[in-house]
């Protein structure tokens, strides 16, 4: 059984510290890095809102399909 590859931290189209634009909500976040969901081993975006100061993790494939932008800042 092969052991799935885990992500490297700044292996996504998003590098940490990048700025987004989530295009729906107009939201402004900050990537911290990209991490593996346990359960699964998916890669996965951690990021926080530059309004709230949460922290949010997303699904890369969800982050990358086209719902956030990049800005500069």
């Amino acid at each position: 059984m092969n052991k799935p590859q885990m992500a490297a931290p700044d292996a996504g189209q998003f590098k940490p510290g990048s700025k987004l634009k989530h295009k729906k909500t107009g939201g402004l976040y900050k990537v911290v890095l990209l991490a593996n969901i346990e359960a699964n081993l998916e890669a996965a975006y951690v990021y926080e809102s530059l309004q709230t100061h949460d922290f949010w993790v997303r699904p890369q494939a969800e982050m990358e399909d086209g719902r956030f932008e990049l800005i500069s800042a």
